[in-house]
């Protein structure tokens, strides 16, 4: 990865600005191209030196050699098709966290192998340029969906560069993805901003929650100021093992409530021994 590639990044947020951080202090880039919707953001980008121009969609993708997208999942679904459509022998990736429907959308684009499917494990419940973050993506996980599918110099260069900022490749299928990620990561959002929700409607006193909240409550709550354009399409993308887990959920929770109702010590310690065992993966 000797030669610098121009790159443009679609959204340059949270995911796209820190990325653009990433790819200028590893000097994987000659130049960064911004493109954002937003005029705010896109000012945001300029002023802290995150991109080194905005372009409209059309000159970035005829610019650039390398193309990130960095928007909601929902926006990715419609952009894609229209970008590979424009594309000679660019490199196309994506950074979403649903991954089935986007690449239903160009499976059959003659195109298709300019694109790879790829989902850092990092973010936080900031959004905007402001919120972008150095190093932000060393020593996390990235997750590279439907391999195969992608021309092998697109991928050899995404596996490079991913490499090259400290992340850990992880292969998988996209419906694989998208289960596992029900699981570790889209039930932890659902979860916080349903708390927020009991908090906040229980709980009046505003200065209350401010005076006695703990730090065990905050680090619980901290995912429900995500933003609502990022999530809710990404819940709506997976539904049905969102719900699956939400069942379950719903279900540990009952376990949790009856037991406490009757005062039963025996099963409620035993639900509190059964979840200490994540130590063993989480440390």
């Amino acid at each position: 990865m000797n030669k610098r590639k121009k790159i443009a990044i679609i959204g340059v947020g949270l995911i796209g600005g820190s990325m653009a951080l990433q790819l200028h202090e590893k000097k994987l880039s000659s130049k960064l191209i911004g493109v954002e919707n937003n005029p705010q953001h896109a000012e945001e980008a300029l002023e802290a030196e995150l991109v080194d121009e905005i372009l409209p969609l059309d000159e970035a993708i005829k610019e650039a050699e390398v193309i990130f997208l960095a928007v909601p999942v929902n926006v990715q679904v419609d952009l894609l098709p229209r970008i590979l459509d424009k594309v000679t022998d660019q490199i196309v990736l994506d950074m979403g966290s649903t991954k089935a429907d986007i690449i239903a959308a160009v499976q059959k684009h003659p195109k298709r192998g300019r694109y790879v499917a790829t989902h850092p494990m990092w973010g936080t419940e900031y959004s905007g340029p402001k919120a972008a973050v150095r190093g932000a993506f060393e020593g996390k996980a990235v997750i590279l969906c439907n391999k195969k599918d992608s021309d092998p110099d697109a991928v050899e260069w995404v596996e490079k560069m991913y490499t090259k900022i400290g992340m850990k490749l992880v292969e998988m299928d996209a419906r694989a993805h998208d289960l596992h990620v029900a699981y570790v990561s889209h039930i932890s959002h659902i979860t916080s901003f349903a708390l927020a929700n009991t908090v906040l409607e229980k709980e009046k006193v505003e200065s209350a929650i401010f005076q006695i909240a703990s730090a065990g409550f905050e680090s619980t709550v901290r995912l429900a100021k995500s933003s609502p354009a990022m999530w809710v399409p990404i819940f709506l993308q997976n539904k049905d093992n969102i719900l699956d887990v939400l069942t379950e959920h719903i279900d540990q929770l009952v376990k949790f409530k009856n037991y406490i109702a009757n005062s039963d010590q025996e099963n409620l310690r035993s639900l509190i021994v059964e979840a200490n065992k994540i130590r063993r993966i989480i440390k």
